[in-house]
């Protein structure tokens, strides 16, 4: 008798799987998709530099990057160029010519840096910036944000798996992941941890460390002035610039090293090159 039963049970699931599997029946392509996704879970470093590689490709085509002659180029080969090396990364750095003041760094060793950033910082409160965004990488913060890009990213290509249009990340997707890049949301515990990255960067190199405090202290300024409503939504996500400020000063007083940070000129103009005045010959 339990035999039978036992028998049966098999036979009625048999059916219902049957019948389910008929309903649903996510194709080849939604199973390959599923299994991205289910992939993301064990996303490697690799993984995260190849995926980035492919977004940043895509946010250089959508943004307006600095030629080599532009005086933003120039300026930040002048002080970030002896970087280009950092935590055992090889990073390759552009600016894009935009009014908005940001900066971003990725696994793949991508750095780029935003012209309205350029135009409030000096050299020294800009390292501290860019070391910051490199302390994301050094800390694997970007990894895990462009795991999150990708999962999502993967989500999708299981929804639409089975048009003929989806094999891969699509164009659209890279972008959507660029996005995620831009406007990624780090923790707070890891916003802390990359600003105390940036002061050890500006300390190993021997730069001034009060330039951290100092770029803090901009922040603070600007989100009273007109670009309060796009600084207040960038930073929504971070600590308060104040109390990062004062976080940083209070690293610097206890190395022996603080001092008023005294802010150097700002010139994002190509410099120009006088060649040797010809001496006029006399007429004989």
């Amino acid at each position: 008798m339990k035999s039978k039963t036992l028998l049966t049970l098999i036979f009625i699931t048999f059916l219902v799987f049957s019948k389910t599997n008929a309903q649903i029946n996510l194709g080849e392509r939604a199973l390959g998709a599923l299994q991205n996704g289910m992939a993301a879970f064990t996303f490697s470093d690799e993984d995260a530099a190849k995926l980035s590689k492919e977004a940043v490709r895509k946010l250089d085509s959508t943004n307006v990057v600095a030629g080599p002659k532009d005086g933003y180029t120039l300026r930040l080969n002048r002080v970030f160029g002896k970087h280009s090396t950092e935590n055992d990364l090889k990073l390759n750095y552009k600016v894009y010519l935009t009014k908005d003041v940001n900066a971003f760094a990725c696994a793949d060793g991508s750095v780029r840096v935003f012209s309205g950033l350029m135009d409030i910082m000096d050299d020294t409160q800009l390292l501290a910036v860019i070391g910051h965004e490199i302390g994301h990488v050094a800390n694997h913060d970007s990894k895990d944000a462009m795991k999150a890009a990708y999962r999502k990213a993967a989500i999708i290509d299981a929804a639409a798996s089975q048009s003929d249009k989806v094999a891969k990340l699509t164009d659209g997707q890279l972008g959507q992941m660029g996005s995620a890049i831009i406007d990624n949301h780090f923790s707070r515990k890891q916003e802390s941890q990359a600003d105390a990255f940036a002061y050890e960067f500006l300390k190993r190199n021997s730069y001034n460390v009060n330039a951290e405090e100092a770029a803090f202290n901009i922040l603070v300024n600007l989100s009273k002035g007109e670009k309060g409503t796009f600084l207040t939504k960038m930073m929504s996500n971070h600590p308060d610039s104040k109390e990062r400020a004062e976080i940083a000063k209070g690293r610097a007083q206890a190395d022996g090293l603080y001092k008023a940070y005294i802010a150097k000129p700002i010139n994002n103009k190509p410099t120009t090159i006088k060649g040797p005045v010809k001496k006029a010959t006399k007429k004989k």
